[in-house]
C-alpha cells in the first residue's frame, strides 16, 4: 500500500477490537512463537549451549565449541525448492470462462511475480518454515509508478515471521478462514511524524518477542497493519443463458441489463448469498492512521507452515530441526570434550642416553622440541640416537559419541550423506539416487506446504485482478517461456463484442478479466530455462540415435539452444522443412499453390541428375576422408607406441629408484642392528656390578631383620615388666608395725 494515508480518523471501536483480537492471537500462539524464537537462535545464531554450562566452562578455561551442522540441513531443503519453483497455473471452472482468458490471467500473475521479485518472498517464507516452524509472505497494492494513478498487485516478503499474528481459531491450512491478521513493525519517531503529521506517536501495544534489538529504543513507535474480515450478504441473479451474475456488478455496468434483455436473456432466479469483505487498518497506539478496502474476500497474508501437529485443539507448528536440537547439543559437547582431551594430553618426551644431547645452541633446540618446530635435531657422535615415545591414544570414546550424535541428527531429519553431497556407503548411481530421493521424501511436506501457500496467493490474485486491472486498455503478461506480450482488455462480455467463440482470432481479441470463474493449480518443477536445456539434450540424443531426423527436428533443437542469433537460425532451418511440415507464421501469407505435374516432373529429373552428380562428388569426398582417416589412424598408433615406450622407460627408472631406496633402507637397518648389539654389550659389562649391588642389598636386609628381632625381644621384656608393676599396684596391701607396735610401713599381699 502507499505510505500516504487516504483517510485519518479516531476509531476507538476499531482500536479496542484490534487490541482484543491481538491479545487473543498472542495467547493462542505464544507457545508456537516461543519455540520458533528458540529454534532461530539455536539453528541460525548458534546459541546452542545452556548459559550455566557455558559460563562454568568459560570460567574454568575449558573449550566451549559450537559446530553448527543444522544450517546445512536447512539449506538442503530450501535450495531444493529454489531449483524446483512452484508455478501458478490458471484454469477455467465455469461456462463464462475460457482457456485463452485463463492463459492471460496466468501470464499476468507471472508478470506480477517477476515485477515484485516474488521468488525472494517464497524463499524467505520457506526458510522460516524450515527453521522455526512457520513463515509468511503477503500481497499488497501500490501505484505502478510515481507518475500514474494505476494500481498494481505485489507479492512481498515478511522478513520477520514473529511480526505476524494470525487468527488462532482457524482450522484450514491456508488463511482462507482467518477473520483477522496483524503485521507490525517499529518506526522511528521522526519517520512516523513525517508519514503521519497529525497522529500522536504512541505505540501499538503488541508482543515484544518480535522486536529486533536494534529496532527497539525510546525513539521508536510501533505501528500495526490490521486486516479485518467481516461477513455480508448480496443478491445473485441467474439469467436464461445459464450465467449467474451479481446484482452489484450489473449495477456497475450501465446498459448491461438492457443489452441482455434485447438479446432475449432474462432473469429466471435470484437468491441472497453470503460473502465477506476485508478492510485494512493501519493502527498506532490510539489512532487509526489509515483505512482502506481490500478488493478480495480473504486476508492477503499467505502462511507457509512447517510440520503441523494438533493436540488438545491447539495447532503446533514444528520446524525441521526441532527434534535435532538435543543431538546437536551432544555433538558440541563431545567435540569439545575430545578437543579438551587432546589439548591436555602430555607432550611425548625423548628418551636419550646420558651425554647424547649436545650443549649450546643445539641443546636449546632439544629443550624446545616439544613447543617449536625445528627442521632437524643433532645428537652427539658415538652415542645412541634419542628416541621419542609413542603418542598416547586418541579419545576414541568421545569421537565415537560425536559420530553417534551426528548420525542421530541425520536420522531425525531424514537427510543422509547422499543428500548432503557427501560420500556414503552407496556405490552405484541408482543407490545414491534412491538415498537422495529418500531424503527428499522425508522433507517434501515443507516444499508442498509452500506450494499450498502459493496456490492460496494465486486465488487471492485471481479475486483482486478484475478490480485492479480491468479498467486498463492493455496489460503486459509473460508467457511460460518468460517472453513478454501485450494484450488488450475490455469490460464487455464476449456476446457484447460479437464473438461467437472465445477461440476465434485470439490475437485480435479483447479480454474481459471479470467474466467467468477461474481457479488455480500449482505445478512444481524445474524452471523454463532448465526445461529448455532438457529438451535440447533430448533432441540431441534423438538425432544421435536417428541421424535421418536431423533435417526434421533441427529447427526445434536450435530454438532450445542459448547462443546469439539462435532464433534466426531456427527460422531459417524451419524454412528448409518439407512443405507438409511447414506452418505459416502469424501475419504471413499462405503458401503458393503447387505447380503443374509436368513442371514438377522436369524439376524432379533435374534434381535427380543434380543429386547423381552430388552423390559422385560425395563418394569421392568420402574416399578422401577415409584415406585421411587411415593416415590419421596410423599417426595416432605411432604416437601411442612412442608414448608407451616413454611410459615403459619412466617405469624402469622408477623401479631403479625404488631399488636404490630399498638398499639404503637395508643399510640403515644394518646400522641399527649394530647399535642394538653395542647396547647389549654395555648391558653385559654392567651385569657384575649389578650382582654386587644385589648381594650388598641382601646383606643389609639381613642385618635389618636381626635388628628388628632384637627390638621385638626388648619390647616383650618391657611389656612383661609393665604388667608386673600393674599387678603389684593392683594387689591388696597390709600395715606393718614395729616392735613397739607403731606402724612402720606397708607390704603387698600376693595371692
Amino acid at each position: 500500500m502507499s505510505d500516504a494515508p487516504k483517510r485519518e480518523k479516531t476509531g476507538e471501536g476499531v482500536i479496542d477490537e484490534a487490541l482484543e483480537r491481538f491479545d487473543e492471537s498472542q495467547s493462542g500462539t505464544d507457545f508456537n512463537r516461543q519455540h520458533a524464537e528458540e529454534d532461530i537462535r539455536f539453528s541460525r545464531l548458534g546459541d546452542q549451549w545452556p548459559d550455566a554450562i557455558r559460563k562454568q566452562r568459560e570460567a574454568e578455561g575449558r573449550p566451549v565449541l559450537t559446530i553448527n551442522r543444522l544450517p546445512a540441513f536447512i539449506r538442503q531443503v530450501v535450495n531444493e525448492a529454489r531449483q524446483n519453483k512452484p508455478g501458478i497455473v490458471v484454469v477455467p471452472v465455469d461456462g463464462g470462462a475460457d482457456v485463452d482468458t485463463a492463459d492471460v490471467i496466468g501470464g499476468l500473475i507471472r508478470s506480477i511475480e517477476r515485477g515484485s521479485n516474488a521468488e525472494v518472498a517464497y524463499d524467505t517464507a520457506l526458510e522460516h518454515a524450515v527453521s522455526c516452524g512457520f513463515g509468511f509472505f503477503r500481497l499488497s497494492l501500490d501505484y505502478a509508478h510515481p507518475d500514474t494513478f494505476e494500481m498494481e498487485a505485489k507479492i512481498e516478503r515478511v522478513a520477520n515471521p514473529l511480526s505476524v499474528h494470525w487468527d488462532c481459531s482457524s482450522t484450514k491450512f491456508d488463511a482462507s478462514d482467518w477473520d483477522y491478521g496483524f503485521i507490525s513493525e517499529w518506526v522511528r519517531k521522526d519517520v512516523f511524524e513525517k508519514r503521519y503529521p497529525k497522529a500522536d506517536p504512541v505505540s501499538f501495544d503488541g508482543d515484544a518477542r518480535d522486536r529486533i534489538s536494534d529496532w527497539v529504543n525510546e525513539d521508536s513507535v510501533r505501528v500495526a497493519e490490521y486486516f479485518l474480515r467481516s461477513p455480508a450478504k448480496r443478491k445473485l441473479i441467474l439469467f436464461s443463458d445459464g450465467i449467474a451474475r451479481r446484482e452489484d456488478e450489473i449495477k456497475k455496468t450501465p446498459g448491461l441489463i438492457e443489452f441482455l434483455v434485447a438479446q432475449g436473456i432474462l432473469p429466471v432466479r435470484e437468491r441472497e448469498v453470503d460473502y465477506h469483505t476485508v478492510k485494512r487498518y493501519l493502527l498506532s497506539g490510539v489512532q487509526v492512521l489509515d483505512e482502506q478496502d481490500w478488493p478480495g474476500s480473504t486476508i492477503p497474508i499467505c502462511p507457509v507452515w512447517g510440520d503441523e501437529v494438533i493436540i488438545d485443539g491447539r495447532r503446533h507448528f514444528r520446524s525441521l530441526i526441532r527434534d535435532a536440537r538435543d543431538p546437536q547439543i551432544m555433538y558440541n559437547f563431545w567435540r569439545s570434550a575430545s578437543t579438551e582431551m587432546v589439548a591436555l594430553a602430555p607432550r611425548v618426551p625423548f628418551i636419550a642416553e646420558a651425554g647424547s644431547i649436545p650443549q649450546g645452541p643445539e641443546g636449546e633446540k632439544w629443550r624446545t622440541a616439544n613447543t617449536r618446530s625445528h627442521p632437524y635435531l643433532l645428537y652427539n657422535k658415538n652415542t645412541a640416537m634419542p628416541q621419542r615415545q609413542p603418542f598416547p591414544s586418541q579419545p576414541v570414546g568421545a569421537i565415537q559419541e560425536a559420530l553417534n550424535a551426528s548420525d542421530d541428527m541425520k536420522a531425525i531429519m531424514g537427510i543422509y550423506d547422499a543428500s548432503l553431497g557427501a560420500r556414503s556407503n552407496e556405490t552405484s548411481g541408482v543407490a545414491i539416487k534412491q538415498r537422495q530421493l529418500e531424503g527428499d521424501t522425508s522433507t517434501f511436506h515443507f516444499i508442498d506446504n509452500l506450494s499450498r501457500a502459493i496456490q492460496y496467493a494465486g486465488r487471492c490474485l485471481i479475486e483482486i485482478i478484475p478490480s485492479v486491472y480491468s479498467a486498463r486498455e492493455t496489460i503486459r503478461i509473460l508467457g511460460p517461456d518468460e517472453a513478454p506480450k501485450v494484450v488488450k482488455l475490455t469490460q464487455e462480455t464476449a456476446a457484447q463484442q460479437g464473438i461467437d467463440s472465445p477461440q476465434d482470432d485470439p490475437n485480435a481479441r479483447l479480454y474481459n478479466l471479470a467474466t467467468g470463474k477461474y481457479d488455480v493449480t500449482v505445478k512444481a518443477g524445474p524452471s523454463y530455462a532448465t526445461r529448455r536445456e532438457e529438451a535440447a539434450n533430448a533432441l540431441i540424443e534423438i538425432i544421435r540415435a536417428q541421424p535421418d531426423l536431423a533435417p526434421i527436428v533441427g529447427d526445434l533443437l536450435v530454438d532450445n539452444l542459448d547462443f546469439p542469433n539462435a532464433p534466426e537460425v531456427a527460422k531459417r532451418l524451419k524454412k528448409m522443412l518439407p512443405p507438409q511440415l511447414q506452418e505459416a507464421e502469424p501475419g504471413q501469407p499462405p503458401q503458393q499453390p503447387q505447380p503443374d505435374p509436368a513442371a514438377m516432373q522436369a524439376q524432379a529429373d533435374a534434381q535427380a541428375k543434380q543429386m547423381e552428380v552430388q552423390q559422385r562428388a560425395e563418394i569421392e569426398k568420402a574416399k578422401l576422408q577415409l584415406e585421411a582417416q587411415d593416415l590419421a589412424s596410423k599417426q595416432q598408433i605411432e604416437q601411442q607406441r612412442l608414448a608407451l615406450e616413454a611410459q615403459f622407460k619412466d617405469r624402469e627408472l622408477a623401479l631403479k629408484e625404488r631399488e636404490v631406496q630399498f638398499r639404503e633402507a637395508l643399510e640403515q637397518a644394518r646400522l641399527q642392528d649394530g647399535q642394538i648389539a653395542r647396547q647389549e654389550q654395555r648391558a653385559d659389562a654392567l651385569m657384575p656390578e649389578r650382582e654386587k649391588m644385589v648381594a650388598e642389598t641382601e646383606t643389609r636386609v639381613g642385618q635389618l631383620s636381626e635388628a628388628v628381632a632384637e627390638i621385638k625381644d626388648a619390647q616383650s621384656d618391657l611389656m612383661e615388666a609393665v604388667s608386673n608393676l600393674a599387678r603389684i599396684a593392683a594387689a591388696p596391701k597390709r600395715l606393718v608395725r614395729g616392735p613397739d607396735g607403731r606402724p612402720i610401713g606397708a607390704e603387698v599381699v600376693m595371692n
